[in-house]
């Protein structure tokens, strides 16, 4: 029995050294079922060209190019706009409503609207949206920027609104990359709001105000 005992103390002290690694400390010892250990780092929605497997990945058919599945919408995302830029897809935003208006305009959405109109839109239109921001003020910007004020400009649709906000109109660039779909009907929401409770005319009206406008 002392024997046994003995016996398993050595082969116990031994199985400690063989664990504990070199002398230096620096060995981890021998890791039972290192393919799981020392698993490959796959990186999600990366290219993960580990060891050559993005290449083997590409002969086979498998091509990630890190973009969106065409017709998709990213979570808490709209809907991407769909009119092209054009006249045409100019006309067809007239039937657009904004999505916006059957939500309740809580204070703190519209501060937000109001930052960003500021931001994006209050250098040339504005403050007050008379079209009198400090770019055109300041004699830096030739085109006079449309005043939100006027009949003409309020009879236009939000649909319209959305359209030139999202791909530009005449010497207004575009700012679809500044502002997200969502923060563009919160724009013109805080727009209307400041027009004095001006909404979406009648069609007759609004083709009328777009052939005038001088956006």
């Amino acid at each position: 029995m002392k024997r046994i005992l003995i016996a398993a103390g050595v082969f116990s002290l031994a199985l400690g050294f063989v664990s504990c690694g070199g002398a230096k400390g620096d060995d981890p010892g021998r890791a039972y079922m290192p393919d799981m250990y020392y698993s490959r780092a796959y990186e999600t929605y990366g290219y993960n060209d580990v060891e050559g497997e993005f290449d083997s990945l590409k002969r086979r058919g498998i091509n990630y190019t890190g973009v969106p599945v065409p017709g998709t919408v990213a979570r808490g995302e709209m809907i991407s706009y769909h009119l092209t830029n054009d006249s045409a897809g100019l006309a067809a935003a007239n039937s657009l409503k904004n999505p916006l208006d059957s939500m309740a305009a809580t204070k703190a959405a519209m501060r937000e609207a109001e930052r960003l109109y500021l931001i994006y839109c209050g250098v040339c239109h504005g403050d007050k949206l008379d079209g009198n921001g400090p770019l055109p003020a300041g004699g830096a910007y030739a085109p006079v920027p449309a005043n939100f004020t006027a009949p003409n400009i309020k009879a236009l649709s939000d649909g319209h609104y959305f359209h030139v906000i999202t791909y530009g109109i005449r010497t207004m660039g575009s700012y679809a990359s500044q502002l997200t779909p969502e923060e563009r009907w919160w724009v013109i929401k805080y727009i209307r709001s400041k027009q004095g409770g001006g909404s979406t005319a009648d069609s007759t009206a609004t083709k009328a105000a777009t052939d005038s406008t001088k956006k």
